[in-house]
């Protein structure tokens, strides 16, 4: 009796060892997963700025050459082709300014990048974004959080038809807290339930939407999803 116990018990036991050392497995699997596609996410979102500013300074370089261009067409009285040389420099300069200002130069940098990427693809973008001086969110948690919510609406945005693309987002203090909110339109004809929504977005968008809440759960913030036919919104609040 006494031996099939022990038996019995050993069984349990080595069942329970075998379940602990699978999850074990599963969770340091996801988290490899989680780091490889944060520093994926990291380096494009790096190499999106570092564009930016080559192009500004590029831009730069070439100013004394589009100064003396400029000087040549006055010279020959030539008005029409000067007025349309100012023309191409300023929509070429309006296309690489970083012109937001939030007070987080981090954020500056990836608003800037991400409404650039939107705006060439014919998306609609508003936005108020105003970022405390003190955060306890680090700088890279906060931009795989922004990044990752711009690159799911930017996504969101392409399947829609022109006229009606757009992204509204806000940024700033609200009780207490730091919120975020980015809504975008979609082509969901209906609601669907988050869960569906994370079976649906698989690989990289998928990790990101995992992303976003483990980054707020691991400051003991808070993520809400509202999907309504035509527009999805998420909202993140993080501690101050």
């Amino acid at each position: 009796m006494q031996d099939t116990i022990g038996i019995i018990v050993g069984g349990v036991v080595l069942v329970l060892l075998t379940a602990f050392t699978t999850a074990l497995l599963v969770h340091r699997k996801e988290e490899k997963r989680m780091g490889e596609f944060q520093d994926l996410i990291l380096k494009k979102q790096r190499e999106e700025v570092q564009n930016i500013y080559q192009t500004m300074r590029g831009w730069r370089h070439d100013y004394h050459n589009h100064m003396q261009i400029i000087k040549a067409y006055l010279d020959q009285k030539q008005l029409q082709e000067t007025l349309e040389y100012l023309d191409h420099l300023e929509e070429d300069l309006d296309s690489i300014d970083i012109a937001i200002r939030t007070g987080n130069v981090s954020v500056d940098a990836i608003l800037s990048s991400k409404v650039s990427i939107a705006a060439k693809r014919n998306i609609q973008v508003n936005y108020k974004a105003v970022v405390p001086r003190e955060l306890q969110v680090s700088d890279v948690h906060l931009c795989a959080i922004i990044g990752n919510l711009l690159d799911n609406a930017i996504e969101a945005c392409e399947k829609v038809e022109e006229p009606k693309r757009f992204i509204r987002i806000y940024l700033g203090v609200f009780k207490g807290q730091l919120y975020i909110s980015v809504t975008n339109a979609t082509n969901a004809t209906r609601r669907r339930k988050m869960h569906e929504l994370i079976t649906q977005k698989q690989g990289e968008h998928g990790l990101g939407l995992k992303r976003i809440d483990r980054i707020a759960a691991s400051y003991e913030g808070y993520v809400n999803r509202k999907n309504e036919p035509g527009v999805f919104a998420t909202e993140v609040l993080l501690p101050l």
